[in-house]
């Protein structure tokens, strides 16, 4: 009779992700999470087959989080801004869950930083169309705009390198916001790249 598993599916996931939380992904192997366990390796493995699917278990994981962070932010007065303040909070509260599902994807794994931000464009097109009166394809490049700006701010506080506070980085987001607003209503074409930006740098320098 082959021996009684102690330990549920659920449970092994749940020890993989405390390893990838307080060591990295790459420190995730059958022994570490056994040692979590404070079991032998069997039990791991009448589960998964290989530690790569695990692995993609621990991937999932984080990114139904991250989703959660992300209703939180669409539940706010204005979405876009919410989400922003969300991806943000995601990367201090979550540093290895962040870079496993925005800077380090496991191989075969789908996801990663451009399809966040696809996924968040969708999400947030239309209240970025009625609160700031923009067309769709003007409201996506807006968003793009500033969520590079918080791809960049995460990415400095999940590789411990960012010496801002959070309203420094509010601050930031409000000058690109406002910045970006006012140039796209503006600048005729600039939305499309239909512009001529000799002759509008040369005017705005000249000032």
């Amino acid at each position: 009779m082959p021996p009684k598993v102690k330990f549920q599916k659920e449970e092994i996931v749940n020890a993989a992700v405390a390893v990838t939380r307080e060591k990295g992904i790459d420190a995730l192997t059958a022994r570490e999470v056994a040692a979590r366990l404070g079991v032998s390796t069997r039990p791991i493995f009448t589960y998964f087959d290989t530690m790569e699917q695990l692995r993609g278990e621990v991937y999932a994981y984080a990114g139904n989080l991250y989703r959660e962070y992300l209703e939180r932010g669409l539940a706010g007065s204005i979405p876009n801004l919410g989400v922003g303040q969300e991806y943000i909070r995601f990367a201090r509260e979550e540093p290895a869950l962040f870079k496993l599902v925005f800077l380090t994807k496991p191989e075969g794994a789908g996801g990663g930083a451009m399809k966040a931000l696809r996924l968040s464009q969708d999400l947030v097109r239309e209240s970025v169309m009625r609160i700031y009166r923009m067309d769709a394809g003007t409201a996506d490049r807006y968003f793009r705009d500033l969520w590079l700006v918080a791809f960049s701010f995460a990415t400095l506080i999940v590789t411990d390198d960012c010496p801002y506070t959070d309203e420094e980085i509010s601050a930031v987001f409000t000058e690109v916001s406002l910045s970006i607003c006012k140039a796209f209503k503006e600048i005729p074409g600039l939305p499309r790249g239909d512009y001529d930006r000799d002759a509008i740098f040369t005017e705005l320098v000249s000032k």
